[in-house]
């Protein structure tokens, strides 16, 4: 098969930055290559349009249009004209877009279309209890009704997202992957008492919460180290350019002293830091399946995350990693200084949560399982 993935974001230094879809974009691309499957990714919202081969990955480049009133409507005609002349040139069979914003609202391409939630504009705004635009809403579900196929990372985010907008339809639920041999186990020693979040500081992820957990891990250990990684955010809420800053004024003036900002990082780093942490916490508000959370399990790291809607679906409460609301500061930080104080916990979490990675998030499982759903649908179409 020949599969294109449209994205606003892919892990590569000549396309700026990129989260998690970017990350499972790239690792479900290695793993159809592997599986003898030819892969495309466009990416929009680039600096300019360009082409490029690369680990034998095709690359699209696409500018967007900039029309006062009309940049989507046109940035979208531009992506539909490459689909369809790639299928044309007979280099695509399917191509799989993200929810986010309903880029293909009004894209009609000649060969079947799949989308994969990771958590549309809606579905975080719900999350995150504030209004959604109208016209996001709009193109969002337009978009999902006129796809081919759908699929979710998460069952939550599934039935959350069916409600929110009144969907008929089902999804199939394939989750996102990682290298399980890129994020293999290290047996360097973690340095003492040191807490890692890995990340974008925003919101949504429960870093203005941080702080005040930490604030209650310090008050028992003085020793303990809070350190961030990601890059900064501004705050849609508050206004503020930058939630790092807001973080600064949460945190006790002694606690402060032991937190250390070290903002964005290479991709290819981030395995290095995730070894040389001790436990490694998540209190987000709003996922759809952190990708973060299976790399920190995949190294054996245990780690407290949210209690929330996502996170059964990755984390087994007591058994492979420990859940808590991130609004219960007490709860969440006693949780982290357990396991602190236990080495033996610590290993035990570990191996059961690499366990559960290769198992259920490993490269291979999931590519497999998108290439037969890919299968289904293009045998549907013809």
């Amino acid at each position: 098969m020949k599969i294109a993935f449209l994205t606003p974001e892919f892990p590569h230094p000549k396309m700026g930055p990129s989260g998690g879809i970017g990350t499972s974009i790239y690792n479900l691309s290695r793993g159809l290559t592997d599986l003898g499957h030819e892969v495309s990714v466009l990416i929009y919202g680039q600096k300019e349009d360009c082409f490029f081969m690369e680990n034998s990955i095709a690359f699209y480049q696409i500018k967007n249009v900039k029309i006062k009133g009309f940049s989507l409507y046109f940035t979208q005609k531009k992506i539909q004209k490459l689909i369809n002349k790639l299928v044309r040139e007979h280099k695509i069979d399917l191509v799989e877009a993200p929810d986010w914003t309903g880029i293909t609202s009004r894209i009609k391409p000649k060969c079947p279309l799949v989308i994969r939630l990771n958590g549309t504009d809606t579905y975080f705004c719900h999350l995150d209890n504030r209004p959604v635009k109208p016209s996001n809403k709009i193109h969002e579900k337009q978009a999902l009704q006129n796809a081919d196929g759908l699929l979710s990372v998460s069952h939550f985010t599934a039935s959350l997202t069916k409600e929110l907008f009144s969907l008929e339809r089902n999804f199939t639920i394939i989750p996102n992957s990682i290298d399980i041999d890129k994020f293999s186990v290290d047996t360097n020693e973690p340095k003492d008492d040191a807490i890692l979040y890995f990340g974008t500081l925003i919101r949504k992820k429960g870093l203005l919460e941080l702080p005040l957990i930490f604030n209650e891990i310090y008050k028992k250990n003085k020793k303990a180290k809070l350190i961030l990684i990601g890059r900064d955010s501004s705050d849609i809420i508050s206004g503020n350019t930058s939630t790092w800053n807001m973080m600064q004024n949460l945190f006790d003036k002694e606690a402060l002293q032991n937190v250390e900002y070290l903002g964005s990082v290479p991709y290819d780093e981030i395995k290095q830091h995730i070894v040389s942490a001790t436990v490694c916490v998540f209190p987000t508000f709003a996922e759809a399946l952190p990708v973060s959370w299976i790399e920190a399990m995949a190294i054996q790291k245990a780690v407290v995350a949210s209690d929330i809607g996502w996170a059964e679906e990755v984390v087994e409460d007591c058994v492979n990693g420990f859940l808590s609301h991130p609004k219960n500061h007490n709860l969440f930080a006693d949780r982290v200084l357990e396991l602190l104080d236990n080495p033996k916990l610590r290993k035990q979490f570990g191996e059961e949560a690499r366990k559960k990675v290769i198992e259920k998030f490993s490269i291979a499982v999931v590519a497999k399982q998108s290439a037969d759903f890919y299968q289904n649908i293009i045998r549907k179409q013809n």
